[in-house]
């Protein structure tokens, strides 16, 4: 069996508009101290993660103290939304989870970004068969991936988890097909 454990970044600092290079605050460089110790005893083989900033540094502590590089796979960035930053995100929200097909001029569609994460997602199940993975991952691209397996996941699912960062995602694969998915809220965890 492959287990990946997609880790969903901590608190992000929203003044920095710029999506790649977007960096943790001092709350989000704390919180992803619960991500270490929750993956502490998962016995991980890997970890992987999107190329922005706050994805990286999310794991960065876990593969640090356990002596993983971190290799990027830039498939499992976050969506584009456009080339500038909007002001009604909720509103937005709402018409790409109603309608898959819905972006922004410069933006991607949610079925873009769900086509994008589950081809390096498959990829990264083969490349890395019956291993333990982590994927350091964004709030949007990870709940495409969970509404691709389980298309009950939809907005409510979004909104209830918009505010739980970090957040973690198991899927666990036999071969290729998905038998089971499983959430973790950190914050609720005896870490």
């Amino acid at each position: 069996m492959t287990s990946i454990y997609f880790v969903r970044h901590a608190e992000p600092n929203y003044n920095n508009h710029n999506d790649l290079l977007r960096e943790l605050t001092e709350k989000g460089l704390q919180d992803r101290k619960l991500v270490t110790a929750f993956l502490a005893d998962k016995q991980i083989d890997k970890v992987l993660s999107s190329p922005y900033h706050r994805s990286v540094d999310t794991v960065k502590d876990f593969a640090d103290r356990h002596g993983f590089e971190i290799e990027i796979v830039e498939d499992f960035r976050e969506r584009k939304i456009d080339n500038c930053w909007i002001e009604d995100f909720e509103d937005f929200c709402r018409k790409q989870w109603a309608d898959f097909d819905y972006k922004l001029t410069d933006g991607e569609t949610l079925h873009e970004v769900q086509q994008r994460n589950i081809a390096a997602l498959m990829e990264v199940v083969k490349q890395y068969p019956d291993k333990n993975l982590v994927v350091g991952s964004h709030g949007t691209a990870l709940s495409t991936i969970i509404n691709h397996f389980k298309p009950s996941f939809g907005y409510e699912d979004f909104q209830r988890i918009r505010g739980l960062m970090p957040w973690i995602v198991r899927f666990d694969f036999e071969g290729e097909a998905c038998i089971a998915i499983e959430e973790f809220n950190v914050f609720e965890l005896n870490l």
